[in-house]
C-alpha cells in the first residue's frame, strides 16, 4: 500500500532492498520498472496518488529515456544517477535517525520528573527541636538505649500476628494514655516488643510532634525523655 510509505525515496529505498541490492549498485533502468509497476498497480486499485509520487515517477523516466537514447551524454546522465544516489543516502541515514530518536522516545516515557523545589526542605533535621528541647537526635539515642537494656539488639520478633498496627491508629492510642496522665516517659509507650509495634510507635510520637499534639522535654539529670500532651 503507497500509504505504508512516507515519500517516493522511501518506496524507492523499499524496492532497492527488495531487490537486496546496494544503493550505489542500483541500475536506472531495472528501479523505474520496478517503480512504475508499484505505481501502476496502486492506479489499478483506485487508491490516489500523491503528486510527489508521480513526479518521481517522471524524473525515473526521463533518466531512462536519457539512457536509452542514442549516443547519450553519458556524463549527464552519470551526474543525475549519482544525485539520486546521494538523496538516497541521505534519506537511509535520516531513517536510521529517525529510528534512534524515537527508541530515545520511548526510553523518555519510562523517565518521570519533578518541577525544582527548595532542597531546604531535605536538610538533615538531626538539630530540629521536637517542640520542646529535645531534637530528634536525643529521640532516636533514647530508644536505642531502651533497646539495648531490652537486648532488643538481637533480630526482633517478625512473627506475623494477626493484629495490625497503623500510625493513625497509635497516634490515638498514644493521646488516649495522655489523656488521662498528661506527661508519660518516652520508653513507657514502648509496651509491646514487636518489631512493628516499635516502629509504628516511633512514628506516631513524630506524627503527634509535628501535628503539635505533643512536646518532648528531658530531664537532663536522670536522662529520661516525657511526651508532654499540648491539644
Amino acid at each position: 500500500m503507497i500509504d505504508a510509505f512516507e515519500g517516493p525515496l522511501d518506496l524507492l529505498l523499499h524496492l532497492i532492498k527488495k531487490s537486496n541490492i546496494d544503493i550505489v549498485d542500483i541500475n536506472i533502468v531495472d528501479i523505474t520498472k520496478q517503480y512504475l509497476d508499484y505505481i501502476n498497480c496502486m492506479e489499478e486499485m483506485n487508491l490516489d496518488i500523491a503528486s510527489e509520487y508521480l513526479t518521481m515517477a517522471a524524473e525515473l523516466i526521463e533518466m531512462k529515456s536519457n539512457i536509452l537514447l542514442p549516443k547519450p551524454e553519458m556524463n549527464d546522465v552519470e551526474e543525475e544517477r549519482q544525485d539520486l544516489i546521494n538523496r538516497l543516502l541521505d534519506y537511509e541515514q535520516y531513517k536510521k535517525m529517525i529510528g534512534y530518536f524515537r527508541d530515545l522516545e520511548n526510553d523518555r516515557r519510562d523517565m518521570f520528573t519533578r518541577v525544582p523545589e527548595d532542597l531546604k526542605n531535605y536538610d538533615c533535621v538531626s538539630n530540629v527541636t521536637l517542640g520542646g528541647d529535645v531534637t530528634v537526635d536525643d529521640l532516636v539515642s533514647a530508644l536505642n538505649k531502651f533497646l539495648s537494656k531490652k537486648e532488643y539488639e538481637k533480630p526482633l520478633n517478625t512473627k506475623v500476628t494477626s493484629r495490625e498496627y497503623s500510625v493513625s491508629m497509635r497516634c490515638e492510642e498514644i493521646k488516649s494514655v495522655l489523656s488521662k496522665k498528661k506527661k508519660v516517659c518516652f520508653t513507657d509507650l514502648f509496651d509491646k516488643y514487636d518489631k512493628s509495634f516499635i516502629v509504628v510507635t516511633f512514628l506516631a510520637i513524630l506524627d503527634l510532634v509535628r501535628k503539635s499534639n505533643v512536646v518532648i522535654n528531658q530531664d537532663r539529670n536522670f536522662n529520661q525523655i516525657y511526651i508532654e500532651d499540648v491539644s
